[in-house]
């Protein structure tokens, strides 16, 4: 058993909003986010109603990293009380501040440790979960980087939107393809995993797109994830209301699994998915 005091850090794409951080005791570093040429910082000065609507206003939103002396300086407040920084940051596949923060933690003779466990949003949530387990059980920091990497790949994500028009600004779907596929009701469904966004499905509704997500993660719990501890959580940028109906549908389906955590989408998602998506995502609990 460990004798080092260890905290975590993370960033705002966990999901963890700077009140719950507080509460589990970690440090999360708000991402930065241009909307028409402003820096804004989610969570703190920009909340999710205003995002949207900005970005329903058409408004020119570009994510980007977070500034070097803004990671430093939250370790460094870190360290003051803690022996060792373990930070778990969005997958280096989507972004690349997990390598600016490798390169940075170089600097701080092996208190800091970066984990790149290949994750964003709800599974990343998972992750900073699983950590602060293996902490309380006593693991140290260079135990709990390596087993969160090994464990990185056990989970998966399926993500629909309701509108298109932010996958072809993003560069996702050509306007062609755009146009007759918000004529016909497609949906897309998003598979998110290993550090990348894939196509997994093209269905018509709001309907299919729910009923083939859980449909999904029912192949995964009755597949890759079976005889395992495994947990479900699910994500939106749609209204309250239609959150709780989708969290109700994803408790009925799997009425064994309890009461699903239910986060707003990060908006570095948010940017390209627009408002009115919602994700399902189930991962398995590390085992150590």
């Amino acid at each position: 058993m460990s004798t080092e005091s260890v905290i975590i850090t993370t960033d705002s794409n966990s999901g963890i909003s700077q009140a719950e951080a507080k509460t589990l005791g970690i440090r999360v570093l708000p991402m930065p986010i241009y909307i028409g040429g402003e820096l804004l910082f989610e969570d703190v000065n920009i909340k999710n109603g205003e995002f949207f609507r900005r970005q329903a206003e058409g408004a020119d939103i570009k994510t980007s990293m977070p500034s070097p002396d803004s990671l430093t300086g939250m370790w460094d407040g870190a360290l003051e009380e803690f022996d060792r920084v373990l930070h778990i940051p969005m997958t280096s596949g989507l972004s690349g501040a997990c390598g600016a923060a490798r390169a940075l933690a170089q600097d701080y003779g092996g208190r800091v440790i970066v984990v790149d466990n290949g994750r964003i949003s709800v599974p990343l949530r998972f992750a900073i979960e699983d950590g602060l387990e293996m902490i309380k059980a006593g693991c140290g920091a260079e135990k709990i980087a390596e087993i969160l990497t090994r464990e990185g790949a056990e989970n998966s994500v399926y993500i629909t939107v309701d509108t298109l028009k932010y996958l072809q600004r993003g560069g996702r779907l050509s306007p062609s393809a755009a146009a007759l596929g918000t004529l016909l009701n497609v949906k897309p469904v998003l598979s998110i995993g290993g550090g990348k966004i894939d196509a997994f499905a093209k269905v018509i509704g709001m309907k299919a797109a729910k009923k083939t997500m859980l449909d999904a993660i029912e192949a995964d719990l009755c597949g890759r994830f079976r005889g395992h501890r495994v947990r479900l959580g699910a994500a939106y940028t749609c209204s309250p209301e239609e959150a709780a109906e989708w969290k109700r549908e994803i408790e009925e389906r799997f009425p064994d699994f309890g009461e699903v955590t239910m986060d707003p989408l990060t908006l570095s998602v948010a940017s390209h998915t627009g408002p009115g998506a919602i994700g399902v995502g189930c991962g398995r609990h590390v085992e150590y």
